[in-house]
């Protein structure tokens, strides 16, 4: 499993959120194609979206 650093983890965690309907602060670039590379985003035309192995990984993140 690949660790996360904190700027990742809220990132995912904010990315989850939005997933959820929820209203969420911006997502940096960087973090998100960082989460991109690792299978657990995707671009989408609105954003960034969690995909399944991002919605685990942040599962397991947080224990």
């Amino acid at each position: 499993m690949t660790a996360l650093n904190e700027r990742q983890r809220t990132a995912l965690a904010n990315l989850a959120r939005k997933k959820a309907g929820e209203l969420v602060d911006w997502i940096n670039i960087a973090d998100a194609r960082a989460l991109t590379d690792l299978g657990f985003a995707e671009r989408s035309q609105e954003g960034w979206d969690i995909t399944p192995e991002g919605e685990a990984a942040l599962k397991a993140e947080l224990g």
